[in-house]
């Protein structure tokens, strides 16, 4: 049983240097579009936000997040731009103040999780860690989009441990939620982390492989890049099929982002 403390240590980091990004921002810095399609800086925290929200209930409501899975079943194309909508037309302290109030509740609810606990989720159940993973997955991901928005560059951590770790166990999600049947067989991924450590995952002798940078892997599966800007490779046509579908989130597959200009 994995000892969740180190990922929501994380967790609780990774959340702290974004706070210390938006903390000081000016309202129209709070507006300006990022990467995402209709979102703003503030649509990205008030996204977090709503999402942290959605999984208190889940470690501490069964109840209660039931109902907002029926109401994500209901509009399943617009429940989360919705709830990014209603977050963002927050005054910015308060948007700020809610998303902080909102996280710390989390953190302090799954470090209080029973050994062996089974959350609710919008896909398979969570144990408090692969939830802490989750949620440290989006707040890098929608961290970035921030960044972009701001011209900041965010280098990346050893913290992409868990977000590369979730990629690879949601192989055959990413397979299903396309209509399509995973693999029998385990991919070998081999990745170099930030810090220069080799990640690696799956039987040394998988003959369907996939290696490059962590960084890049984990723009891959939480889709804030197109496959061809990153230096991945695929050894294997059911490898390589794996890395056009690849998404670490929950829900339907997303639609990704465009080449860069200039890409092929």
């Amino acid at each position: 049983m994995a000892d969740p403390t180190p990922v929501i240590d994380d967790l609780c980091a990774e959340s702290d240097e974004l706070d210390l990004l938006v903390a000081d921002l000016s309202p129209e810095q709070w507006a300006r579009p990022t990467p995402a399609p209709g979102w703003t800086v503030a649509h990205q925290i008030a996204h977090l936000a709503w999402t942290d929200r959605s999984a208190l209930l889940a470690v501490t409501d069964a109840g209660a997040f039931q109902a907002l899975v029926e109401k994500a079943l209901a509009a399943p194309d617009s429940f989360v731009d919705e709830g990014a909508e209603e977050g963002a037309r927050l005054p910015c302290a308060e948007l700020l103040a809610v998303w902080r109030a909102g996280r710390d509740a989390l953190q302090r609810a799954v470090r209080a999780a029973p050994a062996g606990s089974r959350f609710p989720w919008y896909g398979p159940p969570m144990s408090a860690a692969s939830m802490a993973t989750a949620r440290l997955m989006e707040t890098w991901a929608h961290g970035l989009d921030i960044a972009d928005a701001l011209g900041v560059v965010r280098p990346p951590t050893d913290r992409l441990r868990h977000v590369a770790r979730l990629g690879v166990r949601t192989r055959d999600f990413a397979y299903m939620v396309h209509g399509l049947t995973p693999p029998a067989d385990e991919f070998r991924v081999e990745l170099r982390a930030p810090s220069g450590d080799l990640w690696v995952y799956g039987p040394e002798d998988a003959s369907q492989r996939v290696t490059g940078p962590a960084p890049d892997f984990c723009l891959l599966v939480t889709q804030r890049a197109h496959r061809t800007d990153l230096a991945l490779r695929a050894e294997g046509p059911d490898a390589d099929r794996w890395l056009g579908i690849a998404q670490a989130f929950a829900g339907p597959p997303g639609t990704g982002r465009p080449p860069q200009e200039g890409t092929r």
